[in-house]
């Protein structure tokens, strides 16, 4: 069975990353994945998404089109996008930058406001660490130990000092849902 996740939304939030971190971890599982990017031509402040596609057995398309998870990290990803998530899905929101939605009666819908446990974790800049760790909790479809060994290699030995923060704010965004 393939696990479709839309993730969005400014350029700079460090969406591609989060949706990279899924992917790396989930090859280091030994599963099938797709990664696509998709950002506009200002890369900051603009629109950016990804979607990841995550299997045991060979991935069929890897478009994402019926999200099983939808993580909105601003307001416009999540007016735009929330249609798109599975039924009986999960949509995940920065409740720092983005008001509670519509509730659809078919989903699950979890606020995280991730900007906010970023800045109490260290640093606002990990707001999509809080993200990325409400999404292995609730999607569990990789170990925090395969994402953690993901990032430690993607930041090499430049950002070293960087992991335990990342690593605060990925617990915080567990416990946050």
């Amino acid at each position: 069975m393939e696990s479709q996740i839309l993730i969005a939304g400014f350029g700079g939030q460090g969406v591609l990353l989060i949706g990279q971190a899924l992917a790396r971890a989930a090859m280091l599982e030994g599963k099938e994945v797709s990664w696509i990017p998709s950002y506009g031509p200002e890369v900051r402040g603009g629109e950016a998404n990804c979607g990841v596609v995550i299997a045991e057995e060979s991935i069929g398309s890897p478009l994402v089109t019926e999200p099983v998870l939808l993580a909105a990290m601003n307001a416009p990803s999540l007016q735009k996008y929330a249609s798109w998530v599975a039924q009986g899905g999960i949509l995940l929101y920065n409740a720092s930058l983005a008001d509670a939605p519509d509730v659809r009666k078919d989903i699950r819908v979890h606020a995280v406001p991730c900007n906010a446990i970023a800045e109490n974790a260290g640093s606002v800049r990990s707001a999509n660490m809080v993200m990325l760790g409400a999404i292995i909790k609730l999607l569990p479809l990789v170990s925090v130990g395969s994402v953690m060994t993901t990032l430690h290699a993607m930041m090499g030995p430049d950002k070293a000092d960087l992991i335990a923060v990342n690593r605060a704010a990925v617990e915080k965004g567990m416990a946050a849902v």
